[in-house]
């Protein structure tokens, strides 16, 4: 296959793929080979599809290779693309939350939603259609329930907090945790001689604050080295980057609490992440100016203002 996959391999068996969703090392998705089997830990929107197959040719698999695709949850930058990589893997069973299993099942509410989210040209530009998965495919699994692949276990952590149907993988072989979303996103521009920078996501629809805190400490009590997070792979220094989300996500509370008598109180939330997130990176010896930050934190800002919102209308009820 004549596409470049864009692969970083760690240690383990681990390779991350950049998906190519909105701009490079924005999103991976992460592929684990153990004694010739392999599984994928959520595979991006439909146009990454032929670069997670390119990656598994590149390690020399073949699709009949791969026995799990793991979707930490069902947001479309995360599993969007699922049911297109599930026709191509015979052998493949996705690995999904109770909550999350009937929407790749029957994708039409959370395409809809989606849309509501992004708008509809957007939308068909970002992830196109959303193909279901057969239902006799898909292998829910609760809470530290455990599968293998190839003798390698996978232990399942239900983590609320970004998403009510949300799990992370804890690799115990590896001595790491797969988050999706629960552990924030760091993305590699913002690294410094300090490490990695962090922030939360707290994106709509089901942002919990106490849920998301309780979520950090969950997987910093399994004990990793490291996290792989889809936005953007592996990172260390664990202590540091859960308190600096612990400190967003309060922030983000007191925001919210301000907010509730500005005129345009998203607009004002908007400005309050930003400021806040600014002033982070000054500290964290960031030395790109606004400019290029608001590019790589726009999207992010707006989705985690609006996250707040939706938080906010649930507890006023």
């Amino acid at each position: 296959m004549d596409i470049d996959p864009m692969i970083t391999d760690f240690p383990d068996g681990i390779s991350a793929i950049d998906t190519g969703y909105v701009r490079p090392s924005m999103t991976a998705s992460h592929l684990l080979v153990e004694n010739g089997r392999a599984a994928f830990v959520d595979t991006g929107p439909n146009s990454a599809v032929p670069r997670l197959v390119a990656a598994l040719e590149a390690k020399g698999r073949a699709p009949e290779d791969v026995d799990l695709v793991c979707l930490t949850h069902v947001h479309l930058d995360h599993a969007g693309g699922a049911g297109e990589l599930m026709a191509l893997l015979p052998n493949a069973v996705a690995v999904l939350h109770p909550r999350g299993a009937p929407h790749m099942v029957d994708p039409g509410r959370l395409e809809s939603g989606s849309r509501a989210v992004y708008g509809d040209q957007a939308f068909d530009a970002m992830y196109g259609r959303i193909r279901p998965i057969p239902a006799e495919r898909i292998r829910v699994v609760s809470d530290e329930e455990t599968l293998q692949l190839a003798g390698r276990p996978l232990r399942f952590l239900h983590t609320e907090g970004h998403a009510r149907h949300h799990y992370c993988i804890h690799d115990a072989h590896a001595r790491v945790i797969f988050s999706g979303d629960s552990f924030g996103l760091s993305y590699r521009e913002f690294d410094t001689e300090l490490g990695p920078f962090i922030l939360p996501s707290t994106t709509p629809v089901q942002f919990d604050p106490d849920a998301a805190i309780a979520s950090v400490d969950r997987l910093l009590e399994a004990g990793p080295e490291a996290i792989y997070l889809t936005h953007y792979s592996r990172v260390q220094d664990l202590p540091r980057l859960a308190d600096d989300l612990r400190g967003d996500i309060r922030a983000y509370v007191d925001f919210a609490d301000q907010a509730e008598s500005q005129p345009d109180p998203e607009a004002w939330l908007r400005e309050a992440i930003r400021e806040r997130l600014h002033a982070r990176l000054d500290a964290h010896g960031c030395r790109r100016d606004a400019d290029w930050r608001n590019a790589i934190l726009d999207t992010d800002i707006q989705l985690n203002a609006a996250g707040i919102m939706v938080w906010m209308k649930r507890r006023r009820s």
